[in-house]
């Protein structure tokens, strides 16, 4: 039975099919003879230019001649588009660091830091000499050409390839530049195409002098130095205005090897040098020989760099790296920096250090040590990192790697007068074993007192007292106390810290005791008053006028300087004392000997000192009222010799009054250590030109008797008083 749902399925005709694929081969043939066709009338056309003959030469140089013209314009300007990214900015490389001057309190130079240079001097002031040592060496065809000298190069590939020695290069002055200012010193071929680049866009948006100028300022000349001023001042100890041609060939002769040429390196390489340059002085008919005989028979003379002053230097290397920080994006690189240091405060606290641990080191088995000393208002006076800076650069005034021990209990103390109002100096606290979980301290001779004023406890040092305070106060705003009063490193808040087992430094500790001596405000300590460039725009200026932050109340001051006093007169750091002056401290002893501390202050400065050792070797039970109170009482002592004595804030004692001794009473008292003057070598210098060249003022014009009788008659500037 034939299924209802079946129906056979019906073949598709093949006709359809048929007709595309017909379509399809006449389109193919017609397309083809069409092209056919177009390309044969194309060749008609083209057939009208064809040149034959002698013409067809020149037409085909022509046509190669556009072809690899095209080429080689996409060519250049994909080379020169990575160049022309450099100047996209319209920034300059900046200098690998900063240059900086600094000056003491009293404006007097103490040191550098980082290179050296100096972008002040106008090109128009430079010495015509120094220019043409330096074209006739490195460019002589430098206002001739469009930035690369196509000549020069040539010449120097020449004389490279026959085995002279080539006194001139093949980059011109242009190209030194733009390498200068925006590219690294490696030496790539891809280096030297952008160098080329630039060196047109250079030559494009500057005028020659300008770029000349640049050179001079940028090129670096050996001994950190960066440009031609700073090169002569680190050199001939001159301003590049003063030098002569000797010096001038010498200078020249630096910009394409300072470091072979350096004359503080190889002086018999650096005359040499010169000498060549003033060979080429005259080769450029810039100067003739009977021009520079006289210098190639009198060469410059560099200045001897070695014996020169010993300079504050662990001071100087933190005033560099806070030098940084101040002067931020500033565009220049160059700065005068006025600082708060005290060479004479800074000699004292160097030889009160290094004294004391050349005497009694070995037997106490310590080598190293460290003071910072501030004024009250934190002024920095005084900077000792260690004791030989020529071994050892590392500085241990500002590192955060040691714990204060119990110079760390008036944080402890503080805090609780601070939260319990009820504490006073004579509130009575029992001396007695105490344990926070399994952590038990003990007090310093293994014994307890039992009950004992908090002013007792403080003075003697006892352990279990802050640590029961801490209890009370809880140790979380000990910690803040100490952050507020200006310790800035982070350290654990652990059961131990009410006995100094935190990581301080010295500095940092100065700030905080800096805040007894202050009545209770806020007072870091700063170095730093103010940063001019050499051209003498301000970049910063210290602001003293700024209400200090309380950090402590008047009371708390109060109650605390009259404890620290009681350290120093009837505990711990009796060694600290002198006669009539308020000193006020602490003594710090830590776990195994290792560290051993004095934190003092008096109405004129403050002084914190640090004893160990680097390797954190304990030392021959060495404490804190030992070698540190030592040689804290030595600094301060001479630090108050012929000074006012101020007083301390809430201490009741009277100073010794500041009198100016008559010559009477000189001749008839003791003599005594006199504070050294503050006068410089230099400046004392500077006077007797002074006074020389005012008697010398006051000598013109007058008679021959009259200026005999103003030099000794009169009594007027009289060689003898001189």
């Amino acid at each position: 039975m034939q299924d209802p749902f079946y129906h056979k399925e019906k073949r598709r005709k093949k006709a359809r099919m048929l007709d595309a694929d017909a379509w399809l081969d006449s389109a193919m043939y017609e397309f083809w003879q069409s092209l056919g066709r177009g390309y044969t009338r194309v060749q008609d056309f083209f057939s009208i230019f064809h040149v034959s003959g002698f013409k067809r030469f020149f037409v085909e140089i022509f046509s190669d001649a556009l072809s690899f013209g095209a080429i080689g314009a996409v060519l250049m300007t994909a080379l020169a588009l990575p160049a022309f990214d450099a100047t996209a900015t319209g920034q300059y490389n900046k200098a690998e660091d900063i240059s900086v001057i600094f000056l003491d309190r009293y404006g007097n130079e103490i040191g550098r830091r980082g290179i050296r240079s100096d972008d002040s001097i106008a090109l128009d002031k430079l010495p015509d000499f120094l220019l043409k040592a330096t074209l006739a060496t490195e460019d002589r065809r430098f206002y001739e050409h469009f930035g690369i000298d196509v000549v020069g190069t040539l010449r120097a590939l020449m004389s490279n390839a026959q085995g002279e020695q080539s006194v001139q290069g093949g980059s011109s002055i242009t190209q030194q530049l733009a390498k200068n200012l925006f590219l690294s010193p490696e030496r790539t071929l891809e280096r030297k195409i952008k160098e080329a680049f630039l060196a047109l866009w250079l030559e494009a948006n500057y005028s020659k002098d300008e770029i000349l100028k640049l050179y001079f300022d940028r090129a670096y000349m050996g001994g950190g130095n960066f440009g031609v001023a700073a090169a002569s001042e680190f050199y001939f100890g001159k301003k590049v205005t003063d030098i002569t041609l000797a010096e001038a060939a010498m200078l020249a002769g630096l910009f394409k090897a300072p470091t072979k040429y350096a004359p503080h390196i190889d002086i018999a390489a650096a005359r040499g040098r010169a000498n060549l340059v003033l060979s080429n002085l005259v080769d450029s008919g810039f100067l003739t020989e009977g021009q520079v005989t006289a210098a190639r028979r009198s060469p410059a003379v560099p200045v001897d760099r070695s014996f020169e002053i010993n300079s504050p230097n662990y001071f100087l290397d933190w005033a560099f790296e806070e030098t940084k920080k101040l002067v931020g994006d500033s565009t220049s690189n160059s700065f005068i920096v006025r600082t708060t240091i005290d060479p004479v405060l800074q000699s004292y606290a160097e030889d009160a250090v290094t004294s004391v641990v050349r005497e009694q080191g070995e037997q106490y088995r310590v080598t190293e040590a460290a003071m910072v000393v501030v004024e009250p208002n934190g002024a920095m006076r005084a900077m000792v990192g260690g004791m030989d800076y020529g071994k050892s650069q590392f500085n241990r005034a500002i590192v955060s790697t040691r714990q204060p021990g119990s110079a760390f209990k008036p944080f402890v103390y503080s805090t609780a007068f601070e939260l319990l109002p009820d504490y006073t100096p004579k509130t009575a606290i029992s001396d007695r074993p105490v344990c926070i979980g399994d952590w038990c301290p003990q007090n310093y001779g293994r014994n307890y007192k039992g009950s004992v004023t908090l002013e007792s406890a403080f003075a003697q040092s006892i352990n279990t007292v802050p640590v029961t305070l801490s209890i009370k106060t809880g140790r979380e705003p000990i910690a803040r106390t100490a952050h507020r009063m200006g310790i800035t490193n982070d350290f654990p808040i652990t059961r131990s810290l009410a006995l100094g087992v935190a990581s301080v430094s010295v500095l940092d500790m100065t700030s905080a005791y800096a805040v007894f001596a202050n009545g209770g405000l806020k007072t870091p300590a700063f170095g730093i008053t103010r940063i001019n460039t050499l051209r003498g725009e301000l970049v910063y200026e210290a602001d003293l006028t700024t209400p200090h932050e309380r950090v402590l109340s008047e009371k708390t001051v109060t109650y605390m300087n009259n404890m620290l006093r009681l350290v120093v007169t009837n505990g711990t750091g009796r060694r600290a004392q002198i006669e009539g002056v308020p000193a006020s401290g602490k003594t710090g002893t830590t776990t195994s000997y290792r560290d051993a501390w004095f934190c003092g202050f008096t109405g004129n400065y403050v002084a914190v000192v640090w004893f160990g050792n680097d390797d954190y070797r304990p030392t021959n039970n060495l404490t804190g009222g030992l070698l540190p109170t030592v040689a804290w009482q030595k600094f301060m002592a001479y630090a108050h010799t012929n000074v006012e004595i101020k007083p301390v804030f809430g201490v009741d004692f009277e100073p010794a009054p500041f009198v100016i001794a008559t010559a009477e009473e000189e001749a008839t008292t003791q003599p005594q250590t006199e504070r050294p003057p503050v006068l410089q070598p230099e400046a004392a210098s500077k006077l007797l030109d002074l006074a020389d060249r005012l008697k010398a003022t006051l000598r013109v014009g007058r008679p021959a008797a009259d200026q005999a009788a103003l030099g000794t008659d009169t009594g007027i500037f009289p060689d003898e008083s001189l």
